[in-house]
Parts: structure tokens; sequence; C-alpha cells
């Protein structure tokens, strides 16, 4: 079965298009991604692209702060029907401060707010999720210790800690947040030191108490979707000879997850957006395998596996 349905290179007008966001908002398409030299500049803006029909892309928004590496950004909707953008910024030498979480909001997507720090300083708010109008993210330390708290918030502009120590081993970093038609949640985490393998963690309300399992897989640029009958698609970078953005079944009760589909990609990719929509699974996502760094765009068929979730 070709899983693959469509795919199409959306963006490359910077030197390096990277680290995507996506989602619909009023019958439109929104992208978001971060644009600069490469992976890691100085520079770093973030591009908001808007469209129709998914085909013709125009740039609606280009932010920027001086002297901050914008890097990241990821985009939700609010209860108010606000556009919500959160993204990390990486202080340029010889700033004291290594890193800030930033959020701006938007009614159209053409004009947003001026940025409002949120969470703590060096406390890298990655993915926020609402869920029950409460909007949840889990920010890493980038500095000792090298913990993961999780952070609420009601307005999307204050965050509070919400579990301090959420996951502490091997440097826990970027993690998504799903939640189930039960009301449990679920964390896919990032780890990069010791084994340096993904862990997956679950709760249930009120989301203060934690288990964890080990994947026994090393991942970057986690996302996840859940699908209309309870299965949960894990997107993740795979690391291999050559690393590539990889789509996956989570199952978990087992904490596996199996690949369903390797999309076009390779060298520096990953970072995906996901967005369910008439009965197709839509992807953002980075990749250089076509040499320039550029951001693509998938619509793809989801596999019918009989017992895995549902």
């Amino acid at each position: 079965m070709n899983l693959l349905i469509d795919l199409k290179r959306i963006w490359d007008w910077a030197p390096h298009n990277a680290m995507t966001d996506l989602l619909r908002f009023r019958n439109r398409w929104v992208c978001v991604f971060r644009e600069g030299a490469e992976h890691i500049s100085p520079e770093g803006r973030i591009r908001i692209l808007v469209s129709d029909d998914g085909i013709c892309w125009t740039s609606s928004a280009l932010l920027e702060i001086p002297e901050i590496d914008l890097r990241d950004p990821k985009i939700s909707i609010t209860p108010s029907g606000m556009l919500l953008l959160n993204a990390g910024g990486a202080f340029n030498p010889p700033a004291s401060q290594r890193h800030q979480s930033f959020v701006w909001c938007s009614e159209d997507g053409t004009h947003w707010s001026a940025p409002q720090n949120i969470g703590d300083p060096n406390c890298w708010i990655w993915r926020v999720t609402w869920y029950k109008n409460i909007a949840y993210g889990v920010g890493y330390n980038t500095v000792e210790p090298f913990v993961v708290r999780l952070y609420a918030s009601r307005d999307g502009i204050r965050f509070d800690r919400f579990v301090d120590n959420l996951f502490v081993e091997d440097f826990p970093n970027e993690a998504t947040l799903a939640f189930q038609a039960d009301g449990s949640a679920l964390c896919l985490l990032r780890r990069d030191a010791g084994k340096a393998t993904a862990m997956l963690g679950s709760a249930m309300p009120p989301y203060t108490t934690w288990s964890w399992k080990d994947l026994g897989l090393r991942i970057g640029g986690p996302n996840m979707q859940l699908l209309p009958d309870g299965r949960v698609i894990a997107a993740i970078r795979r690391y291999g000879k050559d690393p590539w953005t990889s789509l996956n079944l989570l199952d978990p009760a087992e904490a596996t997850l199996t690949e369903f589909l390797a999309l076009p990609s390779g060298g520096d990719t990953s970072y995906p957006g996901l967005c369910w929509h008439e009965d197709l699974l839509w992807v953002s996502y980075y990749s250089s395998h076509e040499q320039k760094t550029s951001v693509y765009l998938a619509k793809v068929k989801i596999p019918a596996i009989p017992g895995l979730n549902g």
C-alpha cells in the first residue's frame, strides 16, 4: 500500500529552513518554522506561512528578537480562538542567560503581539498542548540540574510550575504531550545522555503523579497525534547511518514504537508538525536530503493494523 499520498517542498528561501509545526485555523493551514544561516546561528527568526489548500503557500509574518536565536516554534489555538505561538530563545554571547521561552498571540496569523517571557530562565518550554482549557508544557533545564518540569497555564501567557521534577535521568529535554479519551496523559520524552533512549510517561488527572517506561530507542523532535479511533501516531527523528523522519504507531501499554513510514528525508531532519484532516495525516517537517535544508509537507494514509492501540 502506498501510504505517502503527496509530498511537496513548500519553503526554501532562507539558507536553512527547519523545525516546523502545523495546524488548521479558520479553514486555513498555518505552518511555522525557523529560518537561519544554519542549524545553529545567531539570527534565527520564525517564519509563518498560510495556505488555503495546502498547495500554494504565502508568508504572513516573520518574527524576530534582536540578539536572540529563536528556535523550535510551536503553534496552538487557545480556548478563546487565538493563535498562540511559543518558541525558545537562545541568547547570543556574552549574555549571562542562556535561554528563555517566549509566546506571541495573533487573531489572524498575520498580526502578532510583542513577545512575552514564559516559564523560568534557562528552562525551555518546548511544546504547548491544550486540554480542557488548560495549556500544559514540559520545560527542560538547559543548565544544571538537567531536569524537566511540567508547566500549566489558563491563558497561555502565565505558565506556573505544576510538577517540579517530572523526570531527571540522562539529560531529558524535548517532550510532547497528548491527552487520551479517558483523560489520561502521555508524554514522549527525548534523552541525550547515558542510555540516551526515549521515555514514555503516563498519568491520570490531576497529572501530578507519573509513571515511566523506557522505549529503548533514541529519538529527536518528538510529536504525537491521536487518531479518531484512539490510536496514537508518534513522529520522530530516528538515528542510523543517516537520520530520517519517521512516522510510527505508539502502543502505550507495551511501550513500543512501530514504524509504518520513513518519510523522504536525511541529514539534518525531523521536527514534524502533525494535523489530522479529511482522513489523512498532514505532516510538516524539514530535511536536507535534497542538499538545501528545506520545509516539506506530506499527506499520509494511516495503515489499519488491528489490535494496535485499539
